[in-house]
C-alpha cells in the first residue's frame, strides 16, 4: 500500500515537472490567435522562438531562423509532409556545407499566417523534428523583438 502511494506521488511529481519543463522549453506550444492578427511569441529557455504550425496540413514544430535562406525540413519528414525531393543543392549551415534537396511546400501555416508555394529544402543532416522557418517565409512578415518577446505581423499591417 505504501509502495503504491509512493509511486502515485512520484508519478504526480513527474507529470508536474515534465509540464513545467516543457512550458519553459517551448512556451508557445499552444498558440491561440485570431485570424488576421499579429502573433506574439515568447523566447524559450535556450533563446529560440519555437511554435507549432502545419506544412501541407500536417502538424510540425517550427524554429524561427532568420539566418536560414529557405524553410529547412528534416529529410526524414518529407513523405509524412507530402514533400517531393527535387534536385540536389548545397547549403552552408552552422555545421558546415551539406547537400540538400530542393522542394516546395504547397501550404505552410502558423498562428494567423498562411503562405503558399514556399521554396524549401530537405536536409538529411537534421535528425530532429523541428522545421527551420527561414527567410523564404519570414520575408512576408514584419517582426519586432523586445526582450524575450517577438511580435510577427503581416507586412504593411
Amino acid at each position: 500500500m505504501a509502495l503504491a502511494a509512493s509511486l502515485l506521488v512520484l508519478g504526480m511529481f513527474y507529470f508536474y515537472f515534465d509540464n513545467s519543463l516543457d512550458a519553459r522549453d517551448n512556451p508557445n506550444r499552444q498558440l491561440q490567435v485570431a485570424p488576421g492578427s499579429e502573433l506574439v511569441l515568447k523566447r524559450s529557455r535556450d533563446g529560440h522562438y519555437l511554435f507549432p504550425g502545419t506544412i501541407n496540413g500536417q502538424p510540425v514544430n517550427f524554429l524561427l531562423d532568420t539566418g536560414a535562406t529557405l524553410v529547412s525540413v528534416p529529410a526524414h519528414l518529407a513523405r509524412e509532409l507530402g514533400l517531393e525531393a527535387g534536385p540536389p543543392m548545397q547549403a552552408v549551415t552552422a555545421n558546415g556545407t551539406v547537400t540538400t534537396r530542393a522542394t516546395r511546400v504547397d501550404a505552410l501555416a502558423f498562428g494567423p499566417f498562411e503562405v503558399r508555394n514556399v521554396p524549401a529544402s530537405l536536409n538529411p543532416g537534421m535528425a530532429g523534428d523541428q522545421v527551420l522557418l527561414g527567410m523564404s517565409v519570414l520575408k512576408h512578415l514584419e517582426f519586432t523583438q523586445r526582450g524575450d518577446t517577438l511580435v510577427l505581423r503581416p507586412l504593411g499591417g
